[in-house]
């Protein structure tokens, strides 16, 4: 990803080779070398091509592409407004791009092109035929070496699909102790999550109770069939009261 984020600001070279070099980066393709010599000359200083050799470093703290990107934008907006000219600071940072992708031929030709003598052989250190000094920051020429690859939604959704939400956790039943009217005591399983509805059921269930006698109570209070027992203040031992009206045990027919 991070070298096809580079590869979209190639273009720069194209506008620094029709606008401000006036082509000639195309043709310094050809006779690169000997003018290059010419220029070191000129100035009196030594001129090496330029050498394929990746700028190591590490940043104080890990930086995503992002942050990189901000860092590199503020360099070179900020830089050509305190010394040097703004088209060889365009010139450089074009070369600064196609050297990152390895696209050393360019990077030559863009330097070459806008007269720019490298002493080293690197970017970190260029003249210009004015004899003007620029240097750039390791940040501009490679990434480093603690980058944090930014993942795009795209990436995500696949991941996103695949986590599945986790199973609800089991219910822990419980004996509740019910006494009906009749003055019958007994037990039915129940957990805190269960409405007034569903332990009606159980009971009819279990005594043959139609749901529509009956009525609970807890504490003087009439439980309503959305009720469950996780609102009120029911605990395991309690005793819950089930008033039964018109009590007659459902008939279950059985076939002849």
């Amino acid at each position: 990803m991070w070298q096809a984020n580079c590869r979209r600001m190639l273009n720069l070279t194209n506008w620094i080779s029709e606008t401000v070099m006036g082509g000639c980066v195309g043709r310094d393709r050809l006779d690169g070398p000997a003018r290059n010599s010419t220029w070191g000359k000129k100035r009196g200083g030594r001129n090496e091509p330029l050498k394929k050799e990746c700028t190591k470093w590490k940043s104080e703290y890990p930086m995503t592409e992002g942050q990189l990107r901000s860092k590199r934008d503020e360099f070179w907006d900020t830089a050509p407004a305190f010394d040097g000219r703004k088209e060889i600071w365009d010139a450089l940072r074009a070369a600064a791009v196609a050297a990152e992708v390895n696209d050393l031929e360019l990077a030559q030709a863009i330097v070459d092109g806008a007269c720019i003598t490298l002493p080293h052989g690197t970017l970190t250190e260029s003249y210009d035929e004015l004899g003007n000094r620029y240097q750039l920051p390791a940040y501009t020429l490679a990434p480093p070496a603690n980058l944090i690859t930014e993942c795009t939604n795209e990436s995500q959704a696949p991941d996103q699909k695949e986590q599945k939400k986790p199973p609800p956790p089991p219910k822990e039943e419980f004996q509740l102790r019910v006494r009906l009217s009749c003055g019958k005591d007994l037990r039915i399983s129940a957990s805190m999550s269960d409405s007034i509805s569903q332990l009606k059921r159980a009971l009819e269930g279990q005594e043959d109770i139609e749901a529509a006698h009956q009525r609970w109570f807890f504490a003087g209070k009439l439980l309503t069939d959305k009720t469950r027992l996780q609102d009120t203040k029911i605990q395991k031992d309690f005793v819950v009261q089930v008033i039964v009206n018109n009590y007659s045990p459902v008939t279950k027919l059985i076939p002849n």
